[in-house]
């Protein structure tokens, strides 16, 4: 769908204020979703200065913190430090070592695209092991890797309201997410969450970081030291789309993580040598020059043999199908207007995986903008010579 941005009358800090001060003014529960990376630490410093200021009741407030297993140390400390915070002022604090499902770009070469969160049956090579005061068991899940973190923290943020630091500037996709949840029906949203911050870009992050004087990770540094762009700065999943590209780093920035990185996920080191590669959907200079004295590739007839010819070779297991259909209707539907770039996006998308559809969903919007952009040129050109 169309994204249409319109210019505010109110700054964003401002705005962020009023939508966290209505959320609780309704008198239900809140739950704030906190991750301790650089978005949800702003949310969460202007959700502790409304309790400060009296502006909110802190009684209403219940933090959500899921543990990944699989952090950086400085995220870790950084949630410990937000804890204490919140239980200061009154809140509660919910610190989760739970088997949740997680995406894995990494276990797609094992015919699967997850992982287990402190996995039981495999304590002796989690990362690190849960705090003291974590909650490790949940009624809600009646089986290890039954719920992905956002299907739980739906589930048990159904009483109330959840908060998401969610922004509309680090995606299209996500940006078409918000644009379309807005303009639903069934009040703030269809699943009860409402996203503070949504239309804050990264340099609003940052100069409310600086501005407030406010702690954050120290693997954000280490991550922009080494060459990292400032707009791919993301400490969540190792091993999710986000955030493996700041995987490959940790074996230099922090090697004793590395070491509990590799002996929890073996595959791990698949980063390290082939990350400018199909692999993991690089468009680098690097893979050009490692491609450049291979012959160009006919990625229509490679697609097509993938999604019709060879479908069980690369979609093998049920969790596949529904990336498979996706994917197939996608290449009905659209491969007359296609143009061979096109057909490359998509199939180094097959040859990664892409279990969320972001790929997908990105390529559609590509496709569509090209195509209507050339029609337009096409037919101003045809309007001139009549002309």
């Amino acid at each position: 769908m169309a994204v249409k941005r319109v210019e505010g009358t109110i700054d964003v800090v401002t705005a962020a204020r009023q939508r966290l001060t209505n959320v609780f003014s309704n008198g239900v529960p809140v739950y704030m979703s906190f991750s301790a990376g650089k978005d949800s630490l702003c949310m969460a410093h202007l959700t502790y200065s409304l309790i400060q200021e009296g502006k909110i009741d802190a009684q209403q407030l219940t933090v959500i913190f899921i543990d990944e297993e699989a952090i950086y140390d400085s995220m870790y400390q950084m949630a410990i430090r937000w804890r204490k915070r919140f239980l200061a002022v009154g809140a509660e604090f919910r610190w989760y070592c739970l088997p949740v499902k997680q995406s894995s770009i990494l276990n797609y070469l094992q015919s699967t695209e997850s992982w287990i969160t402190w996995e039981p049956g495999k304590e002796d090579c989690w990362v690190r092991q849960p705090p003291p005061f974590a909650i490790t068991r949940s009624p809600y899940l009646t089986y290890p890797g039954e719920m992905n973190y956002q299907e739980f923290c739906q589930t048990i943020s159904r009483d109330g309201i959840q908060i998401v630091g969610l922004r509309g500037s680090e995606s299209i996709q996500r940006a078409a997410l918000l644009a379309k949840i807005t303009l639903g029906k069934g009040g703030i949203t269809g699943k009860n969450c409402q996203y503070p911050i949504y239309d804050w870009r990264d340099k609003d992050i940052w100069l409310y970081i600086k501005e407030h004087n406010l702690d954050f990770p120290d693997a954000y540094i280490h991550l922009f030291q080494v060459g990292v762009p400032r707009r791919q700065l993301r400490l969540c999943n190792f091993f999710g789309s986000e955030g493996i590209a700041g995987l490959r780093w940790i074996a230099e920035t922090d090697p004793q993580l590395w070491q509990q990185v590799e002996k929890r996920e073996p595959n791990a080191y698949l980063t390290l040598l082939y990350w400018d590669s199909e692999m993991f959907k690089r468009r680098t200079r690097k893979r050009r020059e490692l491609e450049g004295s291979a012959p160009l590739k006919d990625y229509k007839a490679e697609c097509k043999k993938m999604l019709f010819t060879e479908a069980d070779k690369y979609f093998s297991i049920a969790s596949m199908k529904t990336v498979h259909r996706a994917y197939r209707a996608f290449y009905i539907r659209n491969s007359a207007v296609m143009t061979n770039e096109h057909f490359r996006i998509m199939h180094d998308a097959i040859i990664a995986g892409d279990p969320k559809l972001r790929s997908l969903r990105a390529l559609y919007t590509t496709v569509y903008k090209e195509y209507a952009d050339l029609s337009r040129a096409t037919s101003l050109k045809k309007g001139g010579e009549q002309a």
